[in-house]
Formats: structure tokens, C-alpha cells, sequence
């Protein structure tokens, strides 16, 4: 295990309380989380996808994969600079998410972090490259996502715009799903479970800084 000490002592935001909708249990919780998040200096972020990568391909899933369906991180996400350069050196096919009209899916082939545009304010970077279409994703060896949090469970919270949640439904059978979030991200189901609703799509592992942990 590794991992920053000062991401190990952050305070775990959690300001939920009985009673509340699902809807507004997440939306409360995602304030929180990204509060927390916009604190992180630069430099932290850049020793925590160091450390990402380290722990994302030492595990079996991604170290055996042909093509990883990944993400191209916003600023304040976890990064995924490091581990998408370093899966494209080995000759590892990366798929990244294009985002259509409203929340029409799509999938484009990572060619290199200067390849990457950020077509409108706000969304995540985009490979120039042609797109593959919504099936693309079946091509994949594993899956990593982006999340706000997980919970032991398995749960998993976005970022509320339903992309993924739509997409990883049409991942194959026996495909490992990992969500890449920090350490203070993972929520234990029995004491602090994330808020669900039906259509939510939960996820197979988890990745922090410190480690990969199977849930469910």
C-alpha cells in the first residue's frame, strides 16, 4: 500500500441525513466532495497520478489488457495523464469517451496527451481522432471510470449527468469495471452507504492511491 499521509487524514464528507431522496442525498454529497476535491494543491494532484498509474497497472486486469477503455480527466478529477501515457508506450489501444449531443455515447482512440481537445467548458478533453461508436466500449479488457466517490458495496456516485451510468451497461459479462477515485473517496456500505437509484450501475473495484480493492 502507498499513498500521500495528508490525503490518508482528510476528513471523509458525508452530510446526509435520515430521510432524505436518493436525488438529494447525492446532490449534497457531491458539493461536499468537490469542495474537498478544489483544495487539493497541484502538486498533490500530480503525485496522486504517479501513484494511480503505479497501482492501475500493477494489477492483472489492466497489466493483461490489449485495450483499456479509460477517461481523460478534468482538473480537479484524479488524474489520468501518467496512466494513459504510459498504457499508449506499451501499445495498449486506450478508448476514451466522446460526448455527443445531450448524452449520446461515443468512443474515440487516444493518440497522445497533445492529441486531446476540450471541445466545449467544462467537459472532460476529447481525442481529435474519428469516433467508434456507443459498441466500441465492447472491445474493452476493463473498464476505468471516473467517480466521486465508491462504497464497499460497490455503489458508485458521478457526476450526475447519467453518461456512465447509460454506458457501463452495455460492458460484457466478466469485464472488470474500476473506478478511480481518493483515498478518502471509498465509503464503507455498512456504516456511510452511497445514495442508489435504479438506474445506477455499480462497479467491480476500486482504485486509490494507496491501492486496488475488489468490492461487492
Amino acid at each position: 500500500m502507498r499513498g500521500d499521509s495528508k490525503d490518508a487524514i482528510r476528513p471523509q464528507p458525508y452530510p446526509l441525513s435520515t430521510g432524505m431522496e436518493a436525488a438529494d442525498a447525492k446532490d449534497e454529497l457531491r458539493r461536499a466532495i468537490r469542495k474537498q476535491r478544489a483544495a487539493r494543491s497541484a502538486r498533490q494532484r500530480a503525485d496522486a497520478a504517479v501513484a494511480f498509474a503505479d497501482v492501475l497497472e500493477a494489477s492483472r486486469e489492466v497489466r493483461e489488457a490489449r485495450c483499456v477503455a479509460a477517461y481523460a480527466a478534468r482538473s480537479t478529477e484524479p488524474s489520468t495523464d501518467v496512466l494513459l501515457a504510459r498504457l499508449a508506450a506499451r501499445g495498449v489501444r486506450v478508448l476514451l469517451p466522446v460526448l455527443g449531443a445531450g448524452l449520446a455515447r461515443d468512443w474515440a482512440e487516444y493518440q497522445s496527451a497533445d492529441d486531446l481537445r476540450e471541445r466545449a467548458p467544462g467537459r472532460p478533453p476529447e481525442p481529435s481522432g474519428p469516433t467508434l461508436g456507443a459498441s466500441a466500449i465492447a472491445d474493452a479488457d476493463v473498464v476505468v471510470a471516473p467517480a466521486l466517490a465508491v462504497d464497499t458495496s460497490g455503489r458508485r456516485l458521478g457526476q450526475g449527468g447519467g453518461w456512465y451510468d447509460r454506458v457501463l451497461q452495455f460492458v460484457p459479462d466478466g469485464v472488470t469495471v474500476v473506478a478511480m477515485v481518493f483515498d478518502d473517496e471509498v465509503y464503507d456500505a455498512q456504516t456511510r452507504p452511497l445514495p442508489i437509484e435504479d438506474h445506477d450501475q455499480r462497479v467491480h473495484a476500486v482504485a486509490t492511491p494507496q491501492g486496488w480493492r475488489a468490492l461487492g
